[in-house]
């Protein structure tokens, strides 16, 4: 592999790791764990980025493109250093979703889809987590799930990402 890849040695374990649970005729079956590990290492998915692992798979780079774009844990732009998901299904907004929304958004000075002026914060809203008896629930970055956010604990969340 060229020196000019986006893509770090280990990133590319990781995905040989991921190829192998598949059959050889059927390596675009790894594109979600591929793009998942390219964004832990990049923090987004830039057009270059999809490029290389459609090129390193050997699957077309619009199909990568489709499945990057399709979900909502991918970030196809650059977001911020802690990106909080906030449910908005009905179940979360009937247990104080739009407070806690509310909250988050005033706290942080941005919308959905806006990041904080510091780079460290991104809020986007998402769809049902699964966790609909936890209401209201967030996501950070994708991976850690937190559940029955009031007031006090967006507050403690906020503080502990900063640090």
């Amino acid at each position: 592999m060229a020196n000019d890849m986006l893509l770090s040695q280990d990133a590319l374990k990781k995905i040989d790791r991921e190829l192998a649970k598949y059959p050889a005729d059927q390596r675009q079956s790894a594109v979600m764990s591929a793009l998942r590990i390219a964004q832990d290492e990049h923090g987004w998915l830039p057009a270059e980025l999809q490029q290389e692992i459609a090129d390193y798979i050997g699957m077309p780079a619009v199909a990568v493109q489709e499945v990057a774009t399709f979900y909502n844990m991918y970030n196809t732009s650059p977001q911020g250093k802690h990106k909080i998901t906030v449910c908005t299904n009905l179940p979360c907004l009937l247990s104080g979703g739009d407070r806690a929304a509310h909250h988050l958004k005033h706290k942080l000075g941005v919308g959905y889809k806006e990041t904080t002026a510091d780079g460290q914060f991104t809020i986007v809203e998402g769809e049902c987590m699964g966790a609909c008896g936890d209401a209201p629930v967030m996501l950070v970055n994708n991976h850690r799930m937190c559940s029955w956010m009031s007031n006090d604990k967006i507050d403690s969340l906020l503080e502990e990402l900063k640090k």
